[in-house]
């Protein structure tokens, strides 16, 4: 991972506007890992950046894919490491941007031998109910670092758990170990009150923007794309199953039970010099964010 510098955290940090600074101020690029910006089309819900923050730096893997193709951590992987080299063969760094901690971890440590899915399981996994499925897992495999509430993940957990003979978090054990001496980065965050006042903020010009009118307009999705926060709650709104200020209401609160996994995920899974923004002007984030990556670049030569 020579010349790839990675700028992770929680949705709503500020990361879009640090890199696309900081890549401007040291001449790299900007990879996106985001599990929905890569689609194109729902800009407004997916939170894309704007195109003032766009134009300050190349931007790769964002608004590449057709809302109607799947997206896993081994496709971006691939996507990913074809882009990180063709920026070295310019002569540049590769800024690794992004809160999607399985795809990063994809990159820093590379990817589990876990087994194929296996499709009689998976039709009688999928027979029970979620609190069910919850349960089977804390059985099998207490140490899982899973988010409950995702049913999908949760019946992956399982199917590792059986079909391998052994827990899926010992699946860990299999990624490359030393991420410290392969990636260099920053993990930003934000004080829960100034990130959650963010959140509350972005979601409120994403209506104002017109993210309705965008959702109403969106044809067949993937299985993946359907999962993005919000979309949920704008077809209930469009369906006039709640008001205006409900959906908003509740589209603030899965962003913001969204951003807490992602700060307890890079907390535990990453080592990376971690940059409280809440207490660092915008200006002395882009210069630290900068050096680091300079310091980083020269060492790895």
């Amino acid at each position: 991972m020579k010349n790839v510098f990675f700028i992770v955290g929680p949705t709503a940090t500020g990361k879009s506007e640090l890199a696309a600074d900081a890549s401007a101020e040291i001449n790299g690029e900007i990879v996106s890992v985001d599990a929905f910006q890569i689609y194109r089309g729902l800009d407004l819900l997916s939170a894309k950046p704007d195109a003032a923050t766009l134009a300050k730096a190349p931007h790769h893997l964002m608004g590449k894919l057709p809302l109607l193709e799947e997206m896993n951590a081994e496709k971006f992987r691939k996507l990913a490491l074809e882009t990180i080299a063709e920026i070295h063969s310019r002569g540049k760094m590769a800024i690794v941007v992004g809160g999607g901690g399985l795809y990063i971890k994809a990159l820093t440590h590379g990817l589990s031998r876990a087994p194929a899915a296996d499709p009689d399981l998976r039709a009688q996994l999928n027979e029970l109910s979620l609190a069910d499925l919850q349960e089977k897992l804390r059985q099998l495999d207490p140490s899982a670092l899973v988010d409950l509430k995702n049913r999908r993940r949760v019946v992956r957990a399982i199917e590792i758990c059986l079909l391998s003979g052994k827990p899926a978090s010992a699946q860990r054990t299999q990624w490359k170990s030393a991420e410290a001496a392969v990636s260099g980065g920053v993990f930003v965050f934000r004080d829960r009150e100034d990130l959650y006042g963010r959140i509350n903020r972005r979601v409120e010009k994403m209506f104002e923007a017109g993210v309705i009118e965008e959702v109403r307009g969106v044809g067949p999705l993937s299985d993946t794309a359907s999962k993005m926060i919000g979309l949920r709650e704008i077809r209930d709104l469009l369906g006039a199953e709640m008001s205006s200020g409900q959906c908003i209401a509740a589209i603030q609160q899965a962003t913001r039970r969204y951003a807490k996994r992602q700060l307890t995920w890079f907390r535990r899974q990453t080592s990376f010099q971690q940059l409280n923004l809440s207490v660092l002007s915008h200006v002395e984030a882009v210069e630290r964010i900068s050096q680091a990556a300079k310091t980083f670049g020269v060492a790895r030569e």
